[in-house]
């Protein structure tokens, strides 16, 4: 096992995040991160150490995203830095959908990957300008 730097790897990686998040699926959600994670912001930082603690930690999103009318994001991976055999930090910028086909901004972050047998997973979140 080697840290996820193939580019389709960690394409695919982001896409089924980001059909989790436009669609509610909070079970996929949490799928996606290794436990215990973390989420580091300007002003708020949390951990979880459950799949039940991610899946709440995204419960506000889906009303949001359905506001907003976002139907799909994408990940534009930006940059891609091996740690060490099974940690990766991928730098990505958020696009969003909306229903009437038109692009939405979003927010750039740092993912902290870790290689598993199933696939990368997320350790450590940092959004970033």
């Amino acid at each position: 096992m080697n840290a996820p730097t193939n580019l389709d790897t960690l394409a695919d990686f982001f896409d089924r995040y980001g059909v989790a998040l436009t669609s509610g699926d909070l079970p996929a959600l949490a799928g996606c991160y290794a436990l215990p994670g973390l989420v580091v912001a300007d002003t708020y930082s949390f951990s979880f150490t459950s799949p039940a603690a991610v899946a709440l930690s995204f419960v506000g999103a889906t009303p949001d995203y359905q506001e907003r009318e976002l139907i799909a994001a994408h990940a534009r991976i930006e940059d891609v830095q091996p740690l060490s055999a099974l940690l990766t930090m991928v730098a990505v910028e958020w696009e969003f959908l909306d229903s009437r086909g038109q692009s939405v901004p979003g927010e750039r972050y740092r993912y902290l990957l870790r290689t598993s047998d199933e696939g990368p997973l997320i350790c450590t979140v940092v959004r970033t300008a």
